[in-house]
């Protein structure tokens, strides 16, 4: 059995971290404050963060083939330039829909930036139902919607073949899965993978292993869960010392740590005495060769 250590190592204080990306040219995290409105990296070697402050709710970041970032900001997919901190728009979605935000987002094998919409919170997984819509915003910056009534647009990734596309729409309490094709980006097919435990509460953030199982962060659940999506069942449960566990992703040397943002936003003081790290970044360590 392999033995697992949990370390705080980043008290950031997010109001509601999210998307977290490992950067291995930098040995860096990236990672979001949603409605603090900022995007920041932390360089694992120098324990140094540093923070670009954006001008709308930034919901996602991921690495741009170009160099530079891609961030999903208000209801914009739009490239961020780290060293003069300069936001050049791309694309907009949602016009009619002034009280929408991009929630997850991630970019596929092909370059393809994929995220979606939801309404703005009244308080933490409290909106609106069904106005979100699932984008893609193409290399040649052409977006294509592929479906709406969403309620909160969340955790994504593909397969290690890339053949099956992972989707989470929070409020469904499901884990969702697509035939996908690489080529054209076209979807097909949807079915539930796995339906969430109580005390799982809420699907958030996902990411997938080298070993093609998912990893998804339950909001409320204080935890990130291991699912096999073959068999729809749950192979392992983490912990985490704070309940609102957001999204995760695989870093460090030869991504063998996990990395988990959280949020903490909704809590009241009696909460956060007793999790005084919510809203900080976790690093997941295995030990003994176990994933």
């Amino acid at each position: 059995m392999s033995s697992i250590k949990i370390e705080c190592v980043l008290r950031e204080n997010c109001r509601c971290g999210e998307s977290p990306v490992w950067e291995e040219a930098s040995n860096s995290l990236l990672f979001v404050d949603i409605p603090a409105k900022k995007v920041c990296q932390w360089d694992s070697l120098s324990k140094r963060v540093q923070r670009v402050a954006v001008d709308g709710p930034v919901s996602s970041v991921a690495l741009r083939q170009l160099g530079g970032y891609v961030a999903t900001i208000g209801t914009k997919f739009c490239a961020l330039n780290w060293e003069d901190q300069s936001v050049f728009v791309l694309a907009m979605v949602d016009k009619d829909k002034t009280n929408n935000r991009f929630n997850d987002g991630k970019v596929d094998p092909a370059g393809r930036y994929f995220a979606g919409t939801m309404a703005e919170e009244t308080a933490p997984a409290v909106l609106e139902r069904h106005q979100g819509s699932l984008y893609a915003l193409f290399p040649d910056h052409n977006v294509k919607k592929y479906f709406d009534q969403v309620d909160i647009s969340n955790g994504l990734d593909w397969s290690l073949d890339h053949k099956i596309f992972y989707y989470i729409d929070s409020l469904s309490y499901s884990v969702d899965a697509f035939d996908y094709d690489l080529q054209t980006g076209q979807i097909a097919n949807r079915r539930i993978v796995y339906k969430m435990e109580k005390e799982e509460q809420i699907p958030d953030g996902m990411c997938i292993d080298a070993e093609g199982k998912l990893w998804v962060a339950c909001y409320n659940g204080g935890r990130v869960i291991r699912l096999d999506p073959e068999t729809g069942k749950r192979l392992q449960t983490v912990k985490l010392p704070v309940d609102k566990t957001t999204s995760c992703c695989f870093g460090g040397k030869d991504y063998s740590e996990m990395y988990v943002t959280c949020a903490r936003d909704g809590m009241d003081a009696e909460g956060l005495l007793r999790q005084p790290d919510a809203g900080g970044i976790f690093k997941v360590m295995w030990s003994l060769g176990g994933k």
